[in-house]
């Protein structure tokens, strides 16, 4: 009862892990520059995302603008984009497989092969969240180079947005997720190797008694 309470505990942190790794994703503001300048009535806040580049003027406007160029972006751009978007669908394949493997479920069959679906799943969850946590630790690293280096103006440089956080989150929530479920597994295959089922081992005089009954039998 306690490891399916853990597995549940696992899922829900899957869950958040999964709707986080999607936000983040689509989010624009994975980086963030405010610009007040000299009235405050005319500042401007700028986003960048992996998707799309957005403005937010002090008067109430906001404009988007999409990425459509692939190749004129950065390399840790398109990194970004590729990792995210593979942590996204490897998520939604641990949510997935975890459900049919979990304890408190009636789907996966016997006992075997719902561990086997478990452990998968925790797979999922681990890969996701080390593809989650690089793009995000890189993309927070360029940020950083940037801010600090003094050849780049001020109005150019930027700080970590809410998206980077989201993803750092929600990469930890996948992690520990995966690694609940793959712990849960080998717990329950280990418990099988170190407690065999028990024979029964017949001693010498149940041995003799069984094959004098035996004889006389054919007598």
């Amino acid at each position: 009862m306690a490891s399916a309470s853990l597995q549940f505990f696992a899922f829900i942190l899957a869950l958040f892990g999964v709707f986080g790794d999607i936000t983040a994703t689509l989010l624009p503001n994975w980086k963030v520059n405010a610009d007040v300048g000299s009235n405050i009535i005319t500042a401007i806040t700028q986003m960048q995302g992996l998707w799309m580049d957005c403005t937010w003027y002090s008067t109430g406007m906001f404009s988007c603008t999409l990425k459509y160029s692939v190749l004129s972006l950065p390399i840790y751009i398109q990194a970004a984009r590729t990792t995210m978007v593979l942590s996204c669908i490897l998520s939604a394949f641990g949510i997935c497989i975890t459900t049919v493997g979990m304890k408190c479920t009636k789907l996966g069959g016997d006992t075997d092969s719902k561990s086997h679906a478990c452990f998968a799943g925790g797979v999922c969850f681990i890969l996701a969240g080390i593809f989650g946590l690089v793009p995000t630790s890189w993309y927070t690293r360029e940020i950083i180079s940037n801010f600090l280096d003094q050849n780049i103006p001020e109005s150019s440089k930027h700080e970590p947005g809410g998206a980077v956080y989201t993803g750092f989150i929600s990469a930890g929530f996948l992690l520990i997720a995966g690694v609940i479920f793959c712990t849960s597994c080998f717990k329950r295959q280990q418990g099988a190797w170190i407690y065999p089922p028990k024979q029964h081992h017949f001693t010498s005089t149940e041995q003799e008694s069984n094959e004098g009954y035996n004889l006389k039998d054919y007598v």
